[in-house]
C-alpha cells in the first residue's frame, strides 16, 4: 500500500464452524473516497447493523481509524458481546499484525480503514472468535497489500468454486 493506492480492497476467512471469521477490509486515504464511504457509514447506521469506531481498549481507538461493520444483524445478547469483545478485540489485535509485518503504511495519520466483520449469531467461543478475527484482518490487509490475489491463483479457483456454505 502506497500513498498512490485509492482503494485497497482486502478478504480474509479464517476457522470453522460458527466461530469462524469472515472479513472484508477497504483501506485508503482520509480525504478520497474511501473517507467519504467510512464518514457516510458512519453516520447512517441501519436496524441491527451500527457501525462504529473500533478500539484497542476504551478511549484508544485502533490506528488507523477503523469502522466496525457488523455484517450479520446482531440477532441476541451472547452474539452482540462476541460482535463487540471478541470480535473487536480480534479487529484491533490484526491490524496490529499489519503494523508488524508492513501491510500498513508507517504513518497512518492520513489513513481509514473499514473492517466488515462476519460474526455467526450461533457463535460460542470467544477466544476463537478473537484469534480468528485477529488472522482474518491481518490476511486481508496482506492481501490489500499485495494488491488482491494473483489473477492465475484466482481464475484456478473461480473454474471450482467452493466455499463453507457450498461445494460443486
Amino acid at each position: 500500500m502506497s500513498a498512490d493506492d485509492d482503494i485497497c480492497i482486502g478478504e480474509g476467512f479464517v476457522g470453522q464452524g460458527v466461530n469462524a471469521a469472515h472479513v472484508n477490509t477497504v483501506f485508503g486515504l482520509r480525504n478520497g473516497p474511501v473517507g467519504v464511504a467510512w464518514a457516510t457509514a458512519l453516520a447512517t447506521p441501519r436496524q441491527g447493523h451500527v457501525p462504529f469506531v473500533a478500539v484497542a481498549k476504551p478511549n484508544v481507538p485502533v490506528v488507523p481509524f477503523t469502522l466496525f461493520v457488523n455484517k450479520a444483524q446482531i440477532s441476541s445478547d451472547a452474539h452482540g458481546i462476541l460482535t463487540w469483545g471478541a470480535a473487536q478485540a480480534g479487529v484491533a489485535a490484526g491490524v496490529a499484525v499489519a503494523h508488524e509485518d508492513g501491510s500498513l503504511p508507517t504513518d497512518c495519520r492520513d489513513y481509514v480503514l473499514i473492517a466488515a466483520v462476519w460474526v455467526n449469531p450461533d457463535a460460542t467461543d470467544e477466544e476463537e472468535v478473537f484469534a480468528n478475527n485477529r488472522d482474518a484482518i491481518a490476511s486481508a490487509l496482506a492481501m490489500a497489500r499485495a494488491g488482491g490475489p494473483m489473477l492465475e491463483d484466482a481464475l484456478v479457483a473461480m473454474t471450482n468454486p467452493t466455499n463453507p456454505y457450498f461445494r460443486k
